[in-house]
């Protein structure tokens, strides 16, 4: 028999109770054609085979990941990593790094990022526009609060969005003012979307293109799999992916409620066997929190999206 690689002396979890553990395992044609003990798999496959000894490394099926935001976290990947820095300075190097990446795109493109988090600064205090126009002052830009309750803006993105002191609150908002009122440049909860409401939507072609990058990404940590929650255009990237012959995922794609009338009887979206599934059940609520009504939004994903500048 013939394999083209065989994994040896490894301590292997099969999840079948009928053989709930391995040492070596045997593949070809990037399929798993046997499992077994190290002599049985040498016997029968080493003859022609890329051999790997594990050395008693661990080796699973591939994971699947139960709740995903996936259009979501591959724009993110795209944009400035903000989390874990200790301090504002930190925080602003990463942007001005990524921002002499970007120097020679149009100006009217924002400058996009996620993950700061004040309470673990050296300064611990929250950021404001001025520190953000230090860096980047020619083109709009918007950072994300880690926990998606906050975002960070800086003068260029606020003159865009039309805020000024007299600009109230939004109902469920904050907008974080000076000792003068005038605005700091911080946003809270639903006053976020008086600043996100004013990036453009990424095309599908940037989306398919970071799903691309971020499908890959999930291989090297062993996610073979995802339910994905993300919204309408999510799907129709899968889509896209899934008819090109390009997804590599299992994907299970939830559909909201409002939407299964589109569906038909449930629907087939599985046009290549074992990968883009269909979705026999809908969500009713919002993640988690207070439902807001996608109804009244058909043609765009939920408000709740943009709170990561990601639409």
């Amino acid at each position: 028999m013939a394999a083209k690689m065989i994994l040896t002396n490894g301590r292997i979890y099969t999840m079948d109770p009928r053989r709930p553990r391995a040492t070596a395992v045997a593949i070809d044609g990037g399929r798993i054609v046997a499992v077994g003990n190290d002599v049985v798999i040498k016997d029968a496959y080493a003859a022609g085979a890329e051999r790997i000894d594990l050395d008693g490394r661990c080796v699973t099926p591939g994971l699947v990941d139960a709740h995903v935001h996936f259009r979501m976290f591959s724009l993110a990947r795209r944009r400035v990593d903000l989390d874990n820095a200790t301090s504002l300075e930190e925080v602003l190097q990463r942007i001005a790094g990524y921002a002499e990446m970007v120097a020679g795109v149009d100006p009217v493109v924002w400058l996009q990022g996620h993950g700061w988090q004040q309470d673990s600064w050296r300064e611990r205090r929250f950021p404001t526009a001025v520190d953000l126009d230090r860096i980047v002052s020619q083109r709009p830009a918007c950072m994300v609060h880690k926990s998606g309750h906050a975002a960070w803006a800086n003068t260029r993105a606020l003159r865009l969005a039309g805020i000024t002191a007299e600009t109230p609150d939004p109902p469920g908002g904050q907008i974080q003012r000076d000792e003068y009122g005038q605005p700091t440049g911080v946003f809270f909860e639903d006053a976020i979307d008086l600043i996100t409401n004013h990036i453009p939507e990424p095309s599908m072609a940037e989306v398919v293109d970071a799903m691309r990058d971020a499908q890959a990404y999930c291989w090297t940590v062993g996610l073979t799999g995802i339910h994905d929650f993300d919204g309408r255009s999510c799907f129709l990237a899968l889509q896209h992916l899934h008819e090109n012959q390009e997804l590599g995922l299992r994907i299970v794609k939830n559909i909201p409620v409002y939407r299964l009338a589109y569906c038909g009887h449930g629907g087939t979206l599985r046009k290549r066997p074992g990968q883009l599934r269909h979705c026999g059940h809908g969500q009713g609520r919002d993640d988690g929190r207070c439902a807001r009504s996608q109804c009244q939004r058909p043609e765009r994903d939920h408000p709740r999206y943009r709170r990561s500048c990601q639409p």
